[in-house]
């Protein structure tokens, strides 16, 4: 499109004299706030914004049967949708390829910091829970990945367990009393994910939709208690070296205390 390649000769020209089209520093954030509970219907919810992106994350939790490798296990998912009111690109239909990625990327963090202890999840029946992220973008202006991580932290933190009632009949699933709470979802870890794009080969943090138009590849790191990495992910062309690497790593670390927060 004509008006992208416009928008990329705009930024590069911006970044080749260090400066940015909203003012900010290379490692800063716009302003961020999180909304919590802000559905009735869900075990936990939360809408994270970064400026003018906007992502909702709700968790849902039910009763479900283990995985047959891992009966010793609960379930963990995170499904993510693009609405196509969110943006022009955006359309109706089955995940593309861009919010399966996404998905992938806030379920890995998760995942590999062990935030959630899946083997807390077995019930006395032999079922288990299954908790479920459905991360829904209401408005992409950019950096969906620290928005969506961010979101879906807040809303697993606020998350309630309704009561579980076994069956009395034997291997039936049993039911949910949800007017009343179990308890708090245990989380042993809390994590959040800082992502960099390469433009002119300079490194910026939570760029908006018009930077990552112009950029040359992005790096994501999540990290867990604002001290391990705990998992990461390269897209597009651009290359970073060992140094780049261990810089934007510290540059992580020091954006958690920033992004936990809002949990």
């Amino acid at each position: 499109m004509i008006l992208d390649e416009v928008k990329e000769v705009y930024i590069k020209d911006l970044m080749k004299k260090g400066q940015r089209a909203d003012g900010r520093g290379a490692m800063d954030y716009r302003p961020i706030r999180v909304e919590k509970n802000v559905f009735s219907n869900c075990e936990g919810s939360a809408i994270a914004y970064f400026g003018d992106t906007k992502v909702l994350a709700g968790v849902k939790i039910d009763v479900a049967e283990p995985f047959s490798d891992r009966p010793d296990e609960g379930i963990f998912m995170v499904n993510a949708e693009f609405t196509p009111a969110a943006h022009p690109e955006f359309e109706a239909g089955p995940p593309n390829e861009k919010s399966i990625e996404l998905a992938r990327v806030v379920d890995r963090g998760i995942r590999a910091a062990n935030s959630i202890d899946v083997k807390s999840l077995v019930l006395p029946d032999g079922k288990v829970l299954g908790v479920f992220v459905d991360v829904y973008v209401l408005d992409h202006s950019g950096n969906l990945t620290d928005a969506a991580a961010l979101a879906a932290m807040a809303a697993l933190k606020n998350t309630r367990i309704p009561k579980y009632e076994p069956s009395a009949k034997q291997g039936a699933k049993g039911t949910f009393v949800r007017e009343e709470s179990a308890g708090n979802l245990a989380i042993k870890s809390d994590v959040i994910t800082c992502s960099f794009e390469k433009i002119e080969g300079t490194n910026i943090l939570d760029a908006t939709d018009e930077e990552e138009i112009a950029s040359d590849g992005r790096l994501t790191i999540a990290v867990a208690d604002g001290q391990y990495m705990v998992a990461s992910q390269k897209s597009g062309r651009a290359g970073f070296k060992q140094q780049e690497l261990m810089s934007l790593f510290d540059a992580a670390v020091a954006k958690y205390g920033e992004l936990a927060k809002y949990f």
